[in-house]
């Protein structure tokens, strides 16, 4: 009986998401609102400068590893097809040696007063399986966010930050991208899909290029550094930050490692 009312809540969802996709005007394929404009430098503004500096480093998780429960998908069975084992939720995902991914690293100081032109190529967040991929995504102000629907299923990418403009989009199982522009320096805020409630990600927009988010193996890269003393950051949507200055000489490269825990 609860399955069943879970399905039904989420065909009404579905069906509301729909009509509501429809009476916003958007075209197949298209996005229904206009994508932000941005204040960031263009392309053929100089870059900021760079140099031939790096910091790498390992992140790391260190106590007691708690047990989650795998996430259900059984409200919506086209999402439950796409899986044939127990799909983990993404709060903690450790590799060999507790290992953590989807932390976001960047540089919070030290960098020169300038302006670092967004790259031309887009940003790619894609809906596969019935989530978000990757988990955290780091973006600069003005660059375009290319959103995938691979799933040929019914989602909704529903942003919300606070400093750039909140959206809430349908895609539709025929609607397979659509485009974004965020235009607004802002830590790691929350997107998440309203037709199934499990999927989440994050994404961080950044005045400057010297970022990375770790995969399983906690490795991180923050190239094409000048030469200078640095203040930079761990983040990770539950475990909060942490923080450590380097200094790093031209063709050099410094470590900071991060280690966190419950």
């Amino acid at each position: 009986m609860r399955k069943e009312i879970q399905c039904l809540l989420y065909l009404i969802l579905a069906f509301s998401l729909i009509v509501l996709g429809a009476c916003a005007g958007g075209s197949e394929g298209q996005p229904s609102e206009p994508a932000a404009t941005s204040d960031a430098p263009a392309g053929d503004v100089a870059q900021g400068p760079t140099g031939s500096a790096s910091i790498t480093g390992t992140i790391n998780y260190q106590g007691e590893v708690p047990e989650l429960r795998p996430i259900s998908m059984d409200a919506d069975p086209g999402c439950a097809a796409k899986h044939d084992s127990p799909v983990q939720p993404e709060i903690l995902v450790l590799g060999e040696g507790n290992t953590m991914a989807n932390v976001m690293v960047r540089v919070v100081g030290g960098l020169p007063d300038a302006k670092w032109a967004p790259p031309s190529e887009a940003a790619v967040i894609d809906q596969e399986g019935c989530r978000y991929i990757p988990h955290v995504l780091g973006v600069m102000a003005g660059q375009t966010v290319r959103i995938l629907n691979s799933d040929g299923l019914l989602h909704n990418v529903h942003a919300l930050p606070e400093r750039n403009a909140e959206f809430n989009m349908a895609m539709p199982a025929t609607r397979t991208e659509a485009e974004r522009v965020f235009d607004q320096v802002e830590d790691p805020f929350r997107i998440k899909c309203d037709v199934h409630p499990w999927m989440g990600a994050y994404v961080a927009v950044l005045a400057h290029p010297f970022f990375d988010v770790t995969e399983e193996d906690g490795q991180y890269q923050i190239a094409n550094l000048p030469a200078g003393t640095y203040e930079v950051e761990a983040w990770h949507e539950r475990l909060s930050t942490q923080r450590a200055s380097v200094t790093v000489a031209d063709g050099e490269t410094a470590s900071a490692d991060f280690t966190f825990s419950r």
